[in-house]
């Protein structure tokens, strides 16, 4: 399937779950509840977001417009057709990078020391190429109305939990333990629909970044350094809930199934780039 129909597919998904979980549980009412819940906490991550997480990672804007990240930056975002973001350098010595912001008008990109020292202008070309198409892609703001469903998804679930445990003395067993199944549930699902738009995006701003620049040969070539990078380095700060926003995995550990991963493998990422006819 098609990555951009997937991911509407995906997403629909996402909303039809969180309807019918607050249907189910509250009736009309708590449909209507789930949706006031829906728009009010997409409306601030949407505003919110990017500085929330360029703080997390003690991101500094880049105002030197003749560093290196800075030029590239330039170049790739004229090659694209936005406006060009601003520039971050995160203090880390794990090599990976993020785009962040709520619209192309709005964004910006950040990099880490540690990639900056890894990669040469041609990898790290391609790296801010996708980077700029999660940003041109508007992608920011679709992981964010996903991971704002799931977490309220998960939120009444738990609502659930407690009602089932506290609740009503007369409520059959039957009906505590069919909430209980779904407070278990439904969020393990809302979360691998999650994953699974994350996982879409990052095959979507591949192939645009590698369009961009017309060779996907930078990009694959930096992804496989990233891989072993993040292995060898792992992130010392931020959190594991924005990790989807990176690159490359940046809390990758051992013993993840796939199913659950916030990116695709490495391996199918650069199968698919240096696959790809310019």
């Amino acid at each position: 399937m098609n990555n951009q129909v997937k991911t509407i597919v995906l997403l629909g998904l996402l909303t039809a779950l969180l309807l019918w979980v607050g249907r189910l549980i509250g009736g009309p009412s708590g449909l209507i509840v789930a949706g006031i819940f829906a728009i009010v906490i997409n409306f601030g991550s949407y505003w919110f977001s990017d500085k929330i997480v360029l703080a997390m990672y003690r991101a500094k804007e880049l105002k030197d417009k003749s560093h290196r990240l800075y030029k590239i930056t330039k170049e790739i975002a004229e090659k694209a057709h936005i406006p060009i973001p601003k520039v971050y350098i995160i203090p880390s010595q794990q090599a990976n990078a993020f785009a962040t912001g709520r619209n192309p008008e709005h964004a910006a990109v950040a990099a880490t020391e540690g990639v900056l020292t890894l990669l040469n202008d041609d990898e790290l070309k391609g790296v801010m190429a996708h980077e700029i198409s999660h940003v041109k892609n508007r992608d920011i703001l679709i992981s964010t109305i996903a991971g704002t469903l799931a977490g309220i998804i998960s939120y009444i679930a738990t609502m659930a939990q407690w009602s089932a445990i506290f609740g009503n003395r007369n409520n059959n067993s039957g009906n505590v333990v069919s909430l209980l199944i779904l407070a278990i549930l439904t969020p393990i699902i809302a979360m691998i629909i999650q994953l699974s738009i994350s996982r879409s995006r990052e095959y979507i701003a591949d192939a645009t970044g590698a369009k961009i620049m017309k060779s996907g040969d930078g990009l694959a070539s930096a992804l496989e350094k990233l891989h072993k990078d993040t292995k060898q380095n792992p992130m010392r700060m931020g959190t594991a809930a924005t990790a989807h926003l990176f690159i490359a995995n940046p809390f990758k550990g051992t013993g993840f199934l796939h199913l659950l991963s916030t990116h695709p493998p490495m391996e199918e990422r650069v199968r698919r780039l240096k696959g790809m006819k310019f």
